[in-house]
């Protein structure tokens, strides 16, 4: 009986099983709708010709299968359609559109897309091959500072550059020629413990600044910021420190600038002799090395701190000026910003030492503010600058050039002093709108960061992938009204972000620009962080 009904049980499973497969070989094929190949070839590996050309130029690719398809097929240079002039069985021709930009090309043929060949599309904007550094950097550059003997600083978070750190880390500072060319009496051994974001030369010294608690054997008593001599190597001053009464006093060398903050400082500026920084920070702190602890029983380190928020001025030995910004009455600093800030200090004669502070706040010294204000050389709010109701959303960077004496800002907001702005706005030397330049649509992402040049042309990076419905892949440049600038928008595809763009010239005298940040690729080449390109 048992038997029997073991037999029952197998038969049954088996019916199930069966059941299931013959569910399973009715399925319906999920790709039966799909559209049948089209048999169009564009050939990717025989060379277009010409092999690169500027816009206008009409370039003949390999390629069969389009004759059925030639009334409706769209032909595209790195997204951007260019006027098909001839179709063959083996060829086809197409005009470069007036803002194609290097790329992969592609055959659009209703909702299908073929691609084609890669293809240069040449313009005024070109890599420079004179520039010496072709490695980079393998992290983020800060600042490139320029020297009066033609040398540059070059700063950041990189730990090698050009490749000369493999063995040896080079931490974050390094000197280089004007051609980006590593200086090796440099000698800054191990160098700063974390980020650089800003140096300046005064007094015969260097003053750097950024998130870091030690440079090369001074591994603490530095809180953000030190001075440098000129070889590299910090300032140091020896200290008698106190022990037990029993024991002998012994001298000790601190960093010689004994000033700092408790977090981040983002920039500093030389103002009347003395040294402005702003930034995250909310204290100010010193040291005092000269006194003994309560027992003795080891050297001691007081640390002090002074509350005072995102802009404070230190004297050239790093203690505190209290003649700017701050009350003695509560001993504290003014409450400055609501929000995160950034900033941006003016050397030209007509605004010299005027601080502008912009970035995500809502509120300065507890008065209402539109994310940008500009201070006196004294630290008092400017009245004369005309933002009125500012930016709507946030301000992630200002730029500033002297000579068409003209703000360009970047962010998240729509509006200006209630006025339409997208993202970006040049604003006039008083702070009111330019409203002769209007930012068009973005695609894709934001500006993350733009300088005027002195020109009038507007360079801009970010995450967008298209501007005024046109392909951008993160880098454009702009004439003065905001529209793209013929020409100079032949470049591909850029990965990664700018943190300052600067004029200057190439090893053969043709103008330049020094781009730093994070950059991953330029014109869908590879590079690293640091790259100089001419600009005709």
């Amino acid at each position: 009986m048992k038997r029997i009904k073991h037999i029952v049980i197998f038969a049954l499973a088996a019916l199930v099983i069966q059941g299931c497969k013959k569910t399973k070989e009715n399925f319906e094929d999920p790709y039966g709708d799909g559209k049948p190949p089209l048999g169009v070839v564009l050939s990717q590996d025989a060379i277009p010709s010409p092999a690169s050309g500027a816009t206008g130029t009409v370039v003949t690719f390999k390629a069969t299968g389009l004759v059925p398809y030639k009334d409706k097929l769209k032909f595209m240079f790195n997204g951007e359609p260019g006027q098909v002039t001839e179709v063959t069985e083996s060829t086809i021709k197409v005009k470069v559109p007036d803002f194609g930009s290097s790329g992969i090309t592609s055959v659009s043929i209703d909702d299908q897309l073929v691609l084609g060949p890669l293809f240069k599309v040449t313009g005024l904007i070109n890599i420079d091959p004179s520039f010496r550094a072709t490695a980079g950097a393998n992290d983020f550059v800060s600042q490139v500072y320029a020297l009066a003997d033609g040398r540059n600083l070059v700063i950041g978070k990189f730990t090698n550059y050009d490749n000369k750190g493999i063995i040896t880390p080079l931490n974050r500072i390094v000197r280089t020629s004007s051609d980006g060319e590593f200086d090796r009496t440099f000698r800054t051994g191990k160098a700063a413990n974390g980020t650089l974001a800003r140096v300046i030369e005064i007094g015969g010294r260097y003053l750097i600044a950024g998130g870091f608690s030690g440079y090369n054997q001074r591994t603490e008593n530095i809180s953000n910021i030190t001075s440098l001599g000129t070889d590299g190597s910090v300032d140091t001053v020896g200290i008698k420190t106190y022990r037990r009464p029993s024991q002998t006093d012994t001298t000790k060398y601190f960093p010689k600038f004994n000033g700092g903050t408790n977090d981040f400082i983002n920039r500093i500026y030389k103002q009347q002799n003395k040294i402005l920084a702003t930034g995250n920070f909310r204290y100010y702190v010193t040291r005092t090395y000269t006194k003994p602890n309560y027992d003795f029983s080891r050297d001691t380190v007081i640390l002090d701190s002074t509350e005072i928020r995102q802009i404070l001025r230190f004297n050239l030995d790093g203690s505190l000026d209290k003649t700017f910004r701050f009350s003695t009455a509560t001993n504290k600093g003014l409450p400055s910003a609501n929000g995160p800030i950034d900033s941006y200090m003016h050397t030209d004669p007509a605004l010299i030492e005027k601080l502008v502070v912009s970035g995500s706040f809502t509120t300065f010294d507890q008065k209402t503010a539109g994310r940008i204000v500009r201070l006196n050389a004294d630290g008092s709010v400017d009245e004369s600058f005309k933002a009125g109701t500012g930016a709507d959303d946030g301000i992630s960077t200002l730029t500033y050039n002297s000579v068409t004496k003209k703000y360009l800002i970047t962010g998240i907001f729509r509006t200006y002093n209630g006025k339409p702005a997208i993202s970006m706005a040049l604003l006039n030397n008083d702070g009111s709108l330019d409203e002769s330049f209007t930012a068009k649509t973005f695609e894709g992402g934001y500006p993350g960061f733009a300088r005027q040049l002195d020109d009038g042309l507007i360079v801009v990076s970010g995450g967008f992938k298209k501007y005024n419905n046109v392909t951008r892949n993160g880098f454009m440049v702009l004439d003065p009204k905001g529209e793209l600038a013929p020409k100079y928008n032949a470049t591909g595809p850029f990965s990664g972000g700018l943190s300052d763009i600067i004029e200057t010239k190439s090893a053969d005298g043709k103008r330049a620009l020094l781009l730093i940040g994070t950059i991953y690729r330029f014109d869908n080449l590879p590079v690293s962080n640091i790259i100089r390109v001419t600009i005709e």
